[in-house]
């Protein structure tokens, strides 16, 4: 029996406002060969030991869309949303995946998980926008989201 599908929503936040393009023609340009998008998932969690709560149920939106996730790619950093992206070494990896091109996307629980303050998001935002990612939050409502990536209008 196939899986059923998830109750999770998605919210494309990153459309490219330079050149008009949507993130889906991100998706529809997937290789011939039936290979699925590869995504990164990224979490910053409280507590170690945690970690799999958090990726286990963006691993299973992923799987719900159809994206592969590489191995190595299910990234989390321990801690407060508030360090700063650039302190994080899980960030980075999510950065040194995309900067290789091994990666089309990210999922991320809320946008908060990558950048908590403006400074810190606008920037990230620019480097997403720049790289050509397609960004995902599976709980765009969290409350923890009132921060940067829920006021953004692009």
């Amino acid at each position: 029996m196939p899986p059923l599908p998830s109750n999770r929503t998605t919210w494309y936040s990153l459309p490219n406002p330079l050149t008009g393009n949507s993130h889906s023609a991100l998706l529809a340009a997937a290789p011939a060969n039936g290979k699925c998008p590869a995504v990164a998932l990224y979490a910053v969690v409280p507590l170690q030991h945690v970690e799999s709560l958090v990726l286990d149920d963006l691993a299973a939106y992923a799987q719900d869309q159809g994206w592969v996730v590489p191995a190595g790619c299910a990234i989390s950093d321990t801690g407060t949303l508030t360090q700063q992206p650039g302190s994080r070494s899980g960030w980075n990896r999510i950065r040194a995946l995309a900067n290789g091109d091994l990666i089309r996307g990210v999922v991320v629980p809320s946008f908060t998980h990558i950048a908590y303050r403006s400074a810190d998001w606008n920037r990230e935002r620019i480097w997403l926008l720049k790289k050509g990612l397609l960004v995902i939050a599976t709980d765009p409502t969290d409350p923890r989201g009132a921060g940067p990536g829920k006021s953004e209008t692009l």
